[in-house]
């Protein structure tokens, strides 16, 4: 027994020495608090003598209150429920104060002559360095108050507890859950086996992060984005932090809802247009007018008259409804009414209110009192025709009080430039041949560029297959530096769609052309530009930009035919390197190839439509339209005429070309040319 006491005091004594030289400040409380032991490192920190200590609670040496917050912690303790550490701040003998983390543990009793010592805790203070510190305060920054939670996860027990403290959203995602399997019950059923494949990663050691959908307590729905690194121990954990996204999420929703409704709304603009464009009745434009573009403005009526023998008319069909019946028939220079004004004055009018426009027009009061529709804004336009003539008027009317936008107005201006371009059409009892061939000159250049030392012919010849109108164009721009583009391009497609698209790029083409020299950026621009509208139009095209000076060309190619160069009766093919046509890939760069114009010698670009089509080659349309240019280089003009006149590949096909020929006696050519450009040659047969 002897022995066996003195070992057992040995240990005692050992176990003692050790809490007593302790590295962290240590105290032995009773079940009350007060103190038992402190080893030195306590003492020191605190700056008193160990019997100073003794007998008083030792959350009693905190600061403010922290002393409450130590006590709850203490009580904690000793009934089981800690286990996590508390943030404490320590009050020293100096009057500073030290930011520290209590671990507090319960002792079990101990049989023997010590009462006091039963039920006691052991406290052991971890003191903050400056940057623990200061890591603490910004974790709760970026939690307090925000929609963030800073979280572990402990992956041998699958429990979570959130680093600094509860925070709201903390309580609003688990409440008091910490049990991992509890928290994923309100992940959305649609994300769970997404999110629960990454959990079984992040088990087997990789990082975590996620987007998925939960169901808070309150059973609102939220997006969050977690994102945590596996961090190895004992045990292994994940950290990481969680953001609510919810509104973020909400917001790009609406974004995307927004522009499906405004691509439905372009969408629906670029179809009323075209229906407009191609009307080829009044009673179509009138419809139009008056019942399928309300919609787009959002009226709970529209109403189109045209004028016809100084009376505004309705429709040739007769139908008319209870509103129109008492304005068709009246005379349409009637300015006691907003449609007789706009339609004299050819300038829109907008009014936002019954009484804004009661101020302006009196006698309107009584159409007002006896409508139908008891509108209360109108926007009244007129309908335009080339001459600038007012050949009717469209007036949108809504339900209630309406600022019309500047876009509206636009918008509705344009309609109504399109509606009197239908509208004249038809008037002039125009055939379709001649519609197609009037839309089409209006798309293409009225008048190429002349030059002094170059002379120019250009043709254009619609197709005949059941009279389509095309896409095909050509244009000349004069360029600095006396530089002269030549373009030559067929749109993809028939009808009034391709005819509008080929106007749009011709004169997108233009105003790049204008700005920028190298021809490979030219087409580059008008090929982002075609990809970027999100409409499905494709291009082939071919330009070439000519220095009337030195003779040097450049010409960036994509998908049109080679071109044809002729002179003294013999003909050459010039197969620039090409790209794909417009509008199919974005970003794509074209490359330039370069090559000398003798004097004299006259070159022809064209549309596939020449030179081939199902039942003639491309190799057989070229051969034969090289040797009829070669037989008149000479003369471009007659060269033209007669390339029209025989089209090789048939009239299956709209036709565009477009031929120039270099004076021999006007420029200076130099007599080596650059290194980077093919030399000059004759002009070289070639065999059919």
């Amino acid at each position: 027994m002897n022995g066996k006491r003195a070992s057992g005091d040995g240990s005692e004594n050992a176990l003692a020495e050790a809490f007593s030289h302790a590295p962290e400040p240590m105290v032995l409380t009773r079940d009350d608090g007060a103190i038992l032991h402190a080893n030195q490192a306590f003492t020191d920190l605190f700056g008193r003598e160990a019997a100073d200590l003794v007998g008083r609670a030792w959350y009693d040496l905190l600061e403010g209150d922290d002393v409450h917050r130590g006590s709850v912690a203490h009580s904690e303790a000793l009934a089981g429920q800690g286990g996590e550490r508390v943030r404490l701040r320590l009050a020293l003998a100096d009057k500073s104060v030290l930011l520290a983390e209590a671990d507090l543990r319960p002792l079990p009793p101990v049989n023997g002559d010590a009462p006091a010592s039963a039920g006691g805790v052991v406290v052991l203070l971890h003191v903050l360095s400056t940057e623990e510190a200061d890591l603490r305060v910004v974790g709760e920054l970026r939690t307090d108050n925000s929609d963030s939670v800073l979280w572990s996860l402990d992956l041998s027990t699958g429990r979570l507890h959130e680093l600094f403290g509860p925070t709201p959203l903390g309580a609003l995602l688990a409440g008091s859950d910490r049990e991992l399997e509890r928290i994923l019950e309100r992940v959305h059923p649609d994300d769970i086996a997404r999110v629960r494949d990454a959990m079984s990663a992040s088990f087997a050691g990789r990082d975590y992060e996620q987007r998925f959908r939960v169901f808070d307590r309150l059973g609102d729905e939220r997006s969050l984005h977690v994102r945590a690194r596996f961090v190895p121990g004992r045990p292994d954990r994940l950290v990481g932090i969680i953001d609510d996204v919810t509104e973020h999420v909400q917001l790009v929703r609406r974004l995307a809802d927004r522009r499906r409704t405004e691509a439905e709304h372009g969408r629906l603009v670029t179809e009323l247009s075209s229906k407009l464009v191609s009307a080829t009745t009044v009673d179509k434009v009138m419809d139009l007018l008056s019942e399928e573009f309300l919609p787009i403005f959002g009226g709970i009526q529209a109403i189109a008259l045209y004028v016809e023998d100084g009376l505004l008319r309705a429709s040739p069909s007769g139908r008319l409804t209870a509103n129109v019946n008492r304005i068709d028939g009246r005379r349409a220079d009637d300015t006691d009414y907003p449609m007789g004004a706009v339609i004299q004055d050819r300038q829109p009018r907008f009014f936002e209110s019954r009484a804004e426009v009661i101020s302006r027009f009196p006698a309107a009061q009584v159409l007002m009192r006896d409508s139908v529709t008891k509108g209360q804004a109108w926007a009244t336009v007129p309908i335009f025709g080339d001459g600038k003539v007012a050949l009717g008027v469209w007036q949108m009317v809504w339900g209630r009080p309406h600022h019309a936008s500047r876009d509206e107005r636009a918008l509705m201006l344009t309609f109504a430039g399109l509606a009197g371009q239908a509208l004249q059409r038809i008037k002039a009892q125009q055939a379709e041949l001649e519609l197609a061939d009037a839309v089409q000159r209006r798309m293409l250049p009225r008048q190429v560029a002349r030059f002094p030392d170059m002379d120019i012919a250009t043709k254009y010849l619609p197709s005949r297959a059941d009279w389509r109108i095309c896409g095909d164009f050509y244009d000349v721009i004069e360029l600095p530096g006396g530089k002269v583009g030549l373009l030559v391009g067929d749109v993809q497609g028939h009808g009034v769609e391709a005819a509008a698209a080929m106007g749009q790029i011709r004169v997108a083409f233009r105003a790049y052309a204008t700005n920028q020299a190298d021809p490979g950026v030219v087409l580059g621009e008008t090929n982002r530009l075609l990809t970027e509208t999100g409409e499905i139009v494709f291009a082939t095209c071919g330009y070439l930009v000519v220095d009337r000076t030195t003779g040097v060309m450049q010409a960036a190619w994509a998908g049109q035919p080679p071109v044809i160069l002729a002179a003294d009766g013999r003909y050459d093919l010039w197969e620039p390197e090409t790209g794909p046509p417009l509008g199919v890939l974005p970003d794509t760069e074209y490359t330039v190839t370069t090559r000398v114009l003798e004097p004299g010698t006259t070159l022809l670009l064209c549309s596939d439509g020449l030179v081939e089509s199902a039942e003639v080659p491309m190799q057989d349309g070229l051969a034969q339209v090289g040797e009829a240019l070669a037989a008149h280089a000479d003369d471009p003009e007659a060269a033209a005429q007669v390339l029209a006149e025989m089209a090789p590949a048939g009239r299956g096909d709209d036709i565009a070309l477009l031929i120039t020929r270099m004076a021999e006696s006007v420029g200076h050519v130099p007599e080596q040319a650059p290194a980077d450009v093919e030399p000059r040659g004759e002009v070289s047969p070639k065999s059919p």
